[in-house]
């Protein structure tokens, strides 16, 4: 992974505005397992649920790590949803995937997840 490496957005050719357009930060501190764990699992995510709505933005903080300031990252890796509001941080490699599915608001919470 790059300092900053970016994954161009995809556009849907579909309706425009019916779908919700993902911008996402995943903060990472070089080739770490985890690191390399976390960008794995969530373009998997992505490629599954976001098909054409989303772009990732993989930020290394053992290149720059004043980039973490902006973002209050205090673990890493750490994916941070900037788009659609709200802003939202996930923590660690992003394998429970319907944790995170639930955390970018992409599937809803089921009262029986939560008991």
């Amino acid at each position: 992974m790059t300092q900053r490496k970016k994954t161009e957005l995809k556009t849907s050719k579909k309706t425009p505005g019916a779908h919700k357009e993902f911008i996402l930060k995943l903060y990472v501190a070089g080739q770490s397992p985890r690191s390399v764990t976390a960008f794995a699992n969530l373009e998997k995510i992505c490629k599954t649920h976001l098909e054409g709505r989303y772009k990732i933005e993989v930020i290394d903080l053992l290149k720059n790590p004043k980039l973490a300031l902006g973002d209050q990252i205090l673990a890493i890796p750490t994916l941070v949803k900037k788009l659609p509001e709200p802003v939202k941080k996930i923590i660690g490699d992003l394998s429970n995937t319907e944790r995170v599915l639930i955390g970018l608001d992409i599937q809803r919470v089921d009262a029986d997840y939560m008991e």
